[in-house]
């Protein structure tokens, strides 16, 4: 390896929001994940609902019109 060309390599601590810890070594101090190895649902076999509150309403809000104008234009063009 060249000297002087790297980043800092150092211990660092990943911290999740299930309260898990991990002990690594990376280019940043200290990280903070939402989900981990410890709390996924494909690794616990438990759903578990990450931030979802809001996503289809909005989601309706967006595209919820779209089959509505379409159904106008087709209508129109009869």
């Amino acid at each position: 390896m060249k000297a002087g060309i790297h980043p800092d390599y150092k211990e660092t601590t990943i911290r999740c929001t299930c309260g898990a810890l991990y002990a690594t070594r990376s280019t940043r101090k200290d990280l903070h994940v939402g989900v981990c190895a410890a709390c996924h649902p494909y690794f616990t076999g438990q759903q578990r609902f990450v931030d979802t509150a809001g996503r289809v309403e909005k989601f309706t809000r967006r595209f919820g019109s779209a089959q509505l104008v379409s159904k106008k234009k087709e209508k129109a063009k009869k």
